[in-house]
């Protein structure tokens, strides 16, 4: 049976003195808009999210290189193996049905039914075949309450790793960057109507929301030390039906109206406070709209 509610979700990140989202193009520093706002993208926050639900037992179709448990190089290795994919023949125009190979998919992959997924393999001549699965479940990109400030620091090793040892080569000298401040906010939702065409359940939906409250367990890496992202609050918005009470605009409204009010009176330290069943509660159209409020891990 497939999602059964309409849901909203927000997510309150808190970052100290750590990278949480590095722009390759930029030097690897962290993501920030023109204003100095941070910014972690949607990407990052998936690509969290599979871990996380990839650590507790599911199936995995994108795996990240560190985390590949099935030895597949590829996303096209992985689609196609008979053993831990669908096999070659459900991606042959000749030999497949793409709603078919697509249900299949779905099935199979609790981050294909819930984010989506392009199946886009080339075919001996004209047998490849292009599947679209569009996902219930979108999240935003995460962006700072207030611009952030990034501490940039040179870095040396202590032995070259290339040339023949007798100097310094350029291979030697780096920057690390860091955020030394930080709280982000992201908002999400799960859409009921395209959840029919994924198979994405209300049980997968209590998947996601108990890896959420922990999206950066086992995420540490030197940019990312232990304990220097954590998740403050989860922000959960169950309907009463699979239309929705009220637009996702006006819920994560609820939340925006608090963050720009603090900011207002310059107090956006006692966010957290602020963040009550009373004040994110939705109301106007009869049937109110209770959050539950979950904390991090």
């Amino acid at each position: 049976m497939s999602l059964t509610k309409k849901i909203d979700f927000a997510l309150i990140l808190k970052v100290t003195n750590a990278n949480p989202n590095g722009d390759p193009l930029n030097g690897n520093r962290p993501r920030a808009d023109f204003q100095g706002f941070g910014e972690m993208t949607d990407v990052c926050l998936k690509r969290k999210i599979r871990d996380r639900l990839q650590d507790s037992g599911e199936s995995i179709f994108v795996q990240s290189d560190e985390k590949k448990t099935d030895g597949m190089t590829s996303l096209a290795n992985r689609a196609k193996d008979k053993d831990v994919g669908l096999g070659a023949d459900a991606f042959n125009a000749k030999k497949a049905n793409k709603d078919d190979t697509a249900k299949k998919a779905c099935e199979k992959w609790l981050d294909v039914r819930s984010f989506g997924q392009v199946f886009a393999f080339s075919g001996d001549g004209s047998s490849g075949i292009s599947i679209a699965v569009r996902g219930p479940v979108t999240i935003q990109s995460a962006f700072s309450v207030e611009p952030i400030n990034i501490t940039s620091t040179q870095i040396t090793k202590s032995v070259s790793g290339e040339g023949d040892g007798t100097k310094k080569s350029s291979d030697t000298m780096g920057m690390k960057h860091r955020v030394d401040n930080g709280v982000y906010v992201a908002f999400g939702a799960m859409s009921p109507q395209l959840a029919e065409r994924t198979g994405f359940s209300d049980d997968d939906a209590e998947k996601i929301k108990a890896v959420l409250t922990k999206l950066f367990e086992g995420d540490a890496s030197s940019a990312r030390p232990e304990g220097s992202m954590q998740v403050l609050k989860l922000i959960w918005w169950e309907h009463n039906s699979k239309a929705g009470q009220y637009s996702s605009a006006k819920v994560h409204g609820k939340l925006k109206e608090i963050i720009e009010e603090k900011i207002k009176n310059k107090s956006i330290d006692g966010l957290i406070g602020d963040i009550t069943e009373e004040k994110l509660t939705v109301t106007g159209n009869g049937a109110s709209l209770k959050p539950e409020i979950l904390d991090g891990f």
